[in-house]
């Protein structure tokens, strides 16, 4: 694998986990928010990535690779229903419907997609370390 790949690799895995952790803020920016249907609440979004590799098995440069995120999709937990009868946004019967978020679930992403780009940092800093020394050598 040539430097260049590795380069474009932890990339797109930067760019994958850098999109996770901003699902992830939106997620818990909206833990508390209410709707007046099951249509209205706020659903956690979750991203879904997909192996760029996958989409390359027929190319003659096997030095492609990534990852890419391949959609957002809606958490399917159910949304949770309580009566509030006093709250403007309840509906006809007196309910609202509360987000699905789960705050300790996106801590646990948030802090998971944190680490992995964290990784993938090391990964291209380690790259380039190798580069600069193969550099060296060759002007020796």
């Amino acid at each position: 694998m040539s430097l260049q790949s590795i380069f474009n690799v932890a990339g797109s895995a930067l760019n994958a986990q850098t999109t996770r952790m901003n699902t992830t803020a939106s997620n818990l920016a909206n833990a508390a928010t209410v709707g007046g249907s099951d249509g209205n609440a706020y659903r956690a979004k979750r991203a879904v990535f997909k192996s760029i590799l996958d989409d390359q098995l027929h190319v003659t440069n096997p030095n492609t690779g990534g990852v890419k995120v391949e959609k957002l999709m809606d958490d399917p937990a159910p949304i949770r229903k309580m009566s509030e009868p006093g709250n403007p946004m309840a509906d006809k019967e007196g309910y609202i419907y509360l987000s699905n978020v789960n705050e300790m679930t996106e801590m646990v992403e948030m802090m998971s997609a944190s680490r992995s780009y964290q990784n993938n940092v090391e990964v291209v800093n380690t790259a380039r370390q190798l580069m600069m020394r193969t550099i060296d050598i060759l002007k020796n």
